[in-house]
């Protein structure tokens, strides 16, 4: 446990990391991709790696959603990684005139670095140099808004961190201090402030396992309204939270950017009468998001992961669409999902307004040529256009082990019936000259047999 004392220096130092977005805001920023042609192993096939023009801008959205200013982009082709700086020396010679000509304060390098290295390229560069995890956990660490949010980012920071201790924005003669995101302890004190970040996690993952528990509580009583649930994935601004929105007619931040939606958001979406859903945002997938990550926000990720219909939002007017799609197909095969389970996933091929007719024409035509089970929904979340189909499309893989069943609810019994909308889809509806009502209701077998239990004269049929 840390004392008041140790709880001061924390607070201090975290709100030396508020400065340090003002410092990182409009920072004069070189992107660096040390990228290698080559293939990888996809779902089922071997599928090209996307480009790296592409993964280079992908690398510069990064940077611009966190305020960055990049002055350039730069695409170091590499052989082999080097163990003491990832690039030969001609790349960093290369790249350490380019700072220096363009004055530039932050190098990210799009790759994951060790700590030796990310030093040796500081010293060489003259400029403050971060990775792909670390850029990635500081968008994350500026969206987060939810307190299980905040909690998960600044756990997997910490992890990070903690070989490292170093300051992110400030230059380098400086004297380093704080542990803010992306700001590290101070030098002289690396010792405390290791053991400093350990309690912090410490208290970090109780904290968590609270919110897990609130969070166990809000899904049973979610559990209680026996609504389904349908949850959206996909790559980073694929646009998710559009769909979001067009869906339960929501105001969701929905934005051009990579990583807008953090924190996950919940709605009960009307698909038909009698046939309400619990819809589900979460955060953009990634290629190559740090496994630190994943393990943190599994929590999070929960709500994918017991969803009854998982939809897979893709932005088929990328040019990687491809790639983009493997990623997230490998980030739910680690999640436990199996990404071949067509009675549970549907594929979105979202972003069709901005295709052109051709294009379009043959997306739908390759949609169409996939088997039933598995065919693809084409739509635009913009325009609304597809959206009735995918509405039927959820409707079909909700109802699909769903059987028709007449019961009669005694006149008078008012929380009885009550329970029997709670419990599935009433189809037809009558009553008697006594009262009584005749209901027609299509159930799953798991609600049957709560059915069952309250009314054991009902038939099949």
């Amino acid at each position: 446990m840390t004392g008041p004392s140790e709880d001061g220096r924390i607070a201090a130092l975290k709100a030396k990391a508020d400065d340090e977005y003002a410092i990182a805001a409009n920072t004069r920023t070189l992107v660096v991709g040390p990228y290698r042609t080559r293939f990888r192993k996809g779902i089922g096939e071997l599928a090209p790696s996307r480009s790296s023009a592409a993964r280079l801008d992908e690398a510069a959205g990064l940077a611009r959603a966190i305020d960055l200013n990049v002055i350039r982009s730069f695409i170091a082709a590499t052989d082999a990684p080097r163990p003491a700086t990832l690039l030969g020396k001609g790349k960093v010679e290369e790249i350490a005139a380019m700072a220096q000509a363009d004055e530039i304060g932050l190098v990210v390098i799009d790759a994951a670095l060790t700590p030796v290295q990310q030093r040796n390229l500081e010293k060489a560069f003259t400029a403050k140099v971060i990775d792909r995890t670390g850029l990635i956990l500081e968008i994350f660490g500026r969206r987060a808004r939810t307190r299980e949010g905040t909690l998960q980012v600044e756990l997997a920071h910490l992890g990070y961190q903690k070989s490292r201790l170093v300051r992110s924005w400030t230059h380098l003669e400086r004297q380093r201090g704080g542990f803010g995101f992306m700001g590290g302890p101070g030098e002289t004190q690396i010792e405390t402030d290791r053991r400093l970040i350990q309690d912090r996690m410490t208290r970090l993952e109780r904290d968590l396992v609270q919110v897990k528990r609130t969070r166990g509580l809000h899904r049973a009583g979610r559990e209680r309204i026996p609504y389904p649930t349908v949850a959206l994935v996909g790559y980073t601004n694929a646009g998710k939270s559009t769909l979001f929105n067009r869906l339960t007619r929501a105001d969701v931040l929905a934005k051009d950017m990579l990583f807008a939606t953090l924190d996950p958001t919940a709605r009960v979406v009307k698909l038909k009468p009698g046939l309400d859903v619990i819809l589900s945002d979460t955060v953009g997938f990634i290629s190559d998001l740090p496994t630190t990550l994943i393990a943190a926000f599994r929590a999070t990720l929960e709500d994918v992961i017991l969803a009854d219909v998982i939809l897979h939002v893709r932005d088929m007017a990328h040019e990687d669409a491809q790639a983009q799609g493997e990623d997230v197909l490998t980030i739910l095969t680690e999640l436990g999902i199996n990404p071949g389970d067509h009675r549970r996933l549907i594929e979105v091929w979202n972003k069709a307004d901005l295709l052109s007719p051709d294009q379009r024409l043959r997306l739908d035509a390759i949609a169409a040529g996939r088997p039933e089970e598995s065919r693809p929904v084409v739509v635009s979340a913009v325009t609304g256009d597809g959206l009735d189909i995918l509405s039927s499309a959820i409707e079909a893989r909700l109802t699909a082990d769903r059987q028709r069943w007449r019961i009669t609810v005694p006149a008078g019994d008012g929380e009885g019936l009550s329970a029997v909308y709670g419990l599935g889809e009433v189809m037809e509806r009558s009553a008697d000259e006594d009262g009584n009502v005749e209901l027609s209701v299509r159930l799953s077998a798991a609600k049957a047999g709560q059915m069952l239990r309250r009314f054991p004269m009902a038939r099949q049929g």
